[in-house]
C-alpha cells in the first residue's frame, strides 16, 4: 500500500515526468509517424496540433496513468514484491492500441472530432525477469485500474464485476471482474508476445536472448515461464477511509483468486487530488500543446 503524504505540487509532477515520458516514448514516435506528424523541433508547421499522449481525452489519461504507475512501482519496489525478483520493464505496450491511432488520425484532419477512446485489450502491463544470459525466466503481468473514488462498492465492482439481477431478481456481482480475467488468462500472456515484437523492432541486439527465449516458449520448445500476477488499484481515498486501511483484503489470499501463480496487489491511495496529478502530468509531457 502506497499512501499520499504531501499534496500534489509542481515538484512532484516534475519528478514523475521523466518516467512517464519514457513510458510513452515508443508509442509517441510510432503514432506520430503513422499520422504523418514529425517530432523534430525544426519541422515545418504542420496540421492542427496533435500530440500523443497529451491530446487524448482526460478519461484515457486516467487509464494510462494506472498502467504507467504499475511499471513504476514494479521497478521501484521490486525488493518488496513477492519473491523479490529483479523486474525489468524494457518497453510499454501503448502502441498496441488501434483506437488511439484511429482517434489521432481523425483529429489530425479535424480537431473537432474529439470523443472517448475504447480501452486497449490484453494485459495492462508486462515486465520480465532475466537470468545472467539475458533469457527471460519469469513474467509479471498486470491489471491496472484507476478510479476517482475508491469506495468499497467501487472496488467490489472492479474485482467481482458489476452487479446484475439474478433469476431471483437479487442484485449480485456478475463475476466478470479482475479476478475473473486474471484466473482465465493464457499461460503465456499475449502482452509478452507483443513486448517481444516491439523489442525486435527497437533493440534486437540488446535483447536478443530475451527475444529468443520468448520465441521458444511461444513455439512450445520450452516450458511457459514462471509468472507473477499484479493487480494495481489507484485512486482517491473514500471520504471515511482510515489511514492504512486496505481496499482489498490482504491477510489471506482472496478466495476468488484461483490462479496457480504468485499474486501481488498494490494499492495507490491518493488524498483527493489525484485528478490534479494526472492532469498536471499529461498536460505537460514534452511541454507540447
Amino acid at each position: 500500500m502506497l499512501e499520499q503524504i504531501e499534496k500534489v505540487d509542481q515538484d512532484l509532477i516534475d519528478a514523475l515526468r521523466p518516467y512517464f515520458e519514457s513510458a510513452h516514448l515508443d508509442a509517441r514516435e510510432h503514432f506520430h509517424a503513422q499520422i504523418g506528424i514529425s517530432l523534430h523541433p525544426d519541422a515545418a508547421v504542420g496540421p492542427p496540433c496533435v500530440s500523443y499522449p497529451n491530446c487524448l481525452p482526460a478519461k484515457a489519461h486516467r487509464g494510462l496513468f494506472g498502467e504507467v504507475v504499475a511499471g513504476l512501482v514494479t521497478q521501484a519496489y521490486q525488493d518488496n514484491f513477492v519473491g523479490g525478483h529483479a523486474w525489468q520493464v524494457p518497453i510499454f505496450l501503448f502502441r498496441q492500441h488501434d483506437d488511439v491511432e484511429n482517434y489521432l488520425w481523425a483529429l489530425r484532419w479535424n480537431p473537432a472530432r474529439k470523443r472517448e477512446i475504447y480501452g486497449r485489450h490484453g494485459s495492462d502491463f508486462i515486465g520480465i525477469a532475466v537470468n545472467s544470459a539475458g533469457e527471460v525466466v519469469r513474467v509479471i503481468a498486470g491489471e491496472a485500474k484507476w478510479r476517482k473514488r475508491l469506495q468499497p462498492a467501487v472496488v467490489a465492482n472492479l474485482m467481482l464485476g458489476d452487479k446484475e439481477r439474478n433469476a431471483a431478481g437479487v442484485l449480485v456481482h456478475n463475476g466478470r471482474g479482475i479476478w475473473f480475467e486474471i484466473n482465465r488468462d493464457s499461460p503465456i500472456p499475449h502482452g509478452l508476445r507483443q513486448l517481444q515484437r516491439l523489442l525486435e523492432q527497437r533493440d534486437p541486439n540488446g535483447h536478443a536472448a530475451a527475444i529468443l527465449s520468448i520465441d521458444r516458449a511461444v513455439l512450445g520448445l520450452a516450458a511457459p515461464f514462471a509468472r507473477t500476477n499484479l493487480v494495481l488499484i489507484a485512486g482517491n481515498a473514500s471520504a471515511n477511509r482510515e489511514a492504512r486501511t486496505s481496499v482489498i483484503p490482504w491477510d489471506e489470499l482472496p478466495e476468488e483468486y484461483t490462479s496457480a501463480h504468485d499474486l501481488q496487489v498494490v494499492e495507490v491511495i491518493l488524498s483527493g487530488d489525484g485528478d490534479d496529478l494526472i492532469d498536471g502530468l499529461y498536460n505537460t509531457l514534452w511541454q507540447n500543446c
